[in-house]
């Protein structure tokens, strides 16, 4: 069974790291590139421009989030060869950088400044792949670029769509009268996160979970769905899936929502969440 040949856009951050490290080990032979997108990137007002945003619209409160989820492994991955060598976990691919990782198994990387430019068109040329996977990317494929894949795209979203569309599904889970966690995959559209449905995953959770790691287990969860789904658009079996009703985007948190979480005791990150993200690049 020939397998198809996939490119892999990632924005590499606490919630999606150790699952798509497992996956690029398990799918190395059959990923034709990886675009890590660049989350300092022009476009979206770079470093400062995008923490004033966030203080704009969230407020302080936001920050430890940001930090845990993006800030410190983001800061720590240069040291991660140090780290895992003195925590014996050099050759780990779960504790191995993405870019490095990659770097081992021989699988072209780009940093992606703009995933509709000249510079992954000109990837898709060179390696061809037939089917398109984003896990946890934060850039949005127009309808010329996702045409570029045969087969398409594929998307792990760690929510239950149609519900809590956008990029921080676990906040609006949390939020939530009675939180309800899950993961979808769905196949890639121009409208976020509207694309056909096939597959989905309800997830319960302690009830001390945080948002943060909500978002950590739940990308697990869908590494797990997407194996099965790629085996069927290797046999062609892969079905259409279900059209979900687009139900209206969650961008991230205002100060009015995190009040409310507060209020109600829930936690959009904890210690145990930053004690992750320091270990991220240092343990198996």
């Amino acid at each position: 069974m020939s397998r198809p040949g996939i490119a892999l856009f990632v924005l590499e951050a606490l919630p999606n790291a150790r699952a798509v490290r497992r996956f690029v080990a398990d799918h190395a032979a059959e990923i034709a590139f990886v675009g890590l997108s660049n989350a300092e990137r022009p476009s979206s007002g770079g470093l400062v421009g995008q923490v004033r945003q966030h203080l704009v619209r969230s407020g302080p409160a936001i920050l430890p989030y940001l930090g845990v989820n993006f800030g410190l492994p983001d800061l720590l991955a240069p040291l991660s060869g140090v780290t895992r060598r003195l925590a014996g976990a050099s050759g780990a691919a779960t504790a191995t950088p993405l870019k490095t990782l990659c770097a081992q198994h021989g699988i072209p990387t780009l940093t992606v400044d703009d995933v509709n430019g000249a510079e992954v068109a000109a990837a898709f040329d060179s390696y061809a792949p037939d089917v398109i996977v984003t896990f946890h990317f934060d850039q949005i494929l127009s309808a010329r670029t996702l045409a570029l894949a045969p087969l398409g795209g594929l998307n792990v979203h760690p929510g239950l769509l149609p519900r809590h569309r956008g990029p921080v599904p676990t906040i609006h889970a949390l939020a939530e009268p009675e939180p309800a966690f899950g993961v979808t995959v769905h196949r890639l559209a121009v409208t976020i996160d509207a694309g056909a449905i096939l597959a989905q995953e309800v997830v319960t959770m302690p009830a001390d979970t945080t948002a943060t790691r909500a978002s950590v287990i739940l990308h697990e969860h869908g590494r797990a769905l997407l194996d099965p789904l790629l085996d069927q658009l290797a046999e062609g079996t892969l079905p259409a899936g279900e059209s979900p009703a687009i139900l209206p985007y969650c961008p991230f948190p205002d100060r009015t929502l995190l009040r409310r979480l507060r209020q109600g005791g829930r936690r959009l990150t904890d210690v145990r969440d930053l004690g992750e993200a320091l270990a991220l690049s240092a343990l198996a």
